[in-house]
């Protein structure tokens, strides 16, 4: 048995507290902060999830099942994010529900992701319960729905720190290469900025140029070192 019929199958009705129950969310993030908040969300809503942090890993996941949902960020680091919701929306069968997500370039990016395939986007931080589900409901049919009454689930959820650590890191990691990749760098600073509500790494963000020479890039490592010292270990 396919997972398709399976889901079909088995697949349990969803409720009130748990509208999203019975759906599996494919998510595709390359921030570890950004994508914790996700899971925190899908599980929350009662939605399974799988995650890939790059197009490679999700296409490898796009091999095995096809998820009812897909959210995917736009700047992933082996190209773009609207690329894969080209090569999701043009799959048969789709996948029934896609949403782009980003942090970055906020005015532009909404209408990209909908002319890519999109049919719908999360700007980040992607961090409320009811925004959240109200955003994925919007687009699942009417007999996948709750058939009760819905209260808004006011909750704020945030994953702990140690994500955000890692993903200052991982900054950290490719400004030490020979040749950063700048364009990349910039747009995961702004998501991973905005995502944790970082208004002093946001400005670092948005400061950085088409390249950055010796003198920027040791400013930037500095900084992002700080950062991390700044915080704890473990939570």
């Amino acid at each position: 048995m396919d997972d398709t019929v399976a889901d079909l199958v088995f697949r349990p009705r969803p409720t009130a507290e748990r509208p999203l129950l019975g759906l599996t969310v494919l998510v595709v993030e390359d921030s570890r902060y950004a994508s914790e908040a996700l899971r925190l969300l899908c599980l929350r809503s009662g939605a399974r999830i799988r995650r890939a942090d790059c197009i490679a890993s999700a296409e490898r996941h796009l091999n095995v099942y096809r998820p009812a949902i897909g959210i995917i960020d736009l700047g992933l680091p082996d190209g773009s994010g609207l690329d894969l919701l080209r090569t999701m929306n043009a799959m048969q069968p789709r996948v029934p529900i896609l949403l782009g997500t980003s942090g970055a370039e906020r005015e532009t990016a909404a209408g990209e992701a909908m002319a890519a395939g999109a049919d719908g986007f999360l700007p980040k931080p992607v961090e409320s319960l009811a925004a959240f589900q109200a955003a994925v409901l919007a687009h699942v049919p009417d007999d996948m729905k709750p058939k009760f009454p819905r209260a808004a689930d006011t909750t704020v959820l945030a994953p702990d720190l140690l994500s955000f650590r890692e993903d200052l890191s991982h900054a950290m990691d490719l400004l030490a290469l020979d040749a950063p990749p700048v364009g990349y760098l910039r747009r995961f600073l702004l998501g991973l900025a905005r995502s944790a509500h970082d208004t002093a790494l946001e400005e670092c963000a948005l400061g950085l140029g088409d390249t950055v020479g010796p003198v920027d890039r040791s400013i930037l490592r500095a900084f992002l070192s700080q950062r991390i010292r700044a915080m704890p270990m473990a939570i």
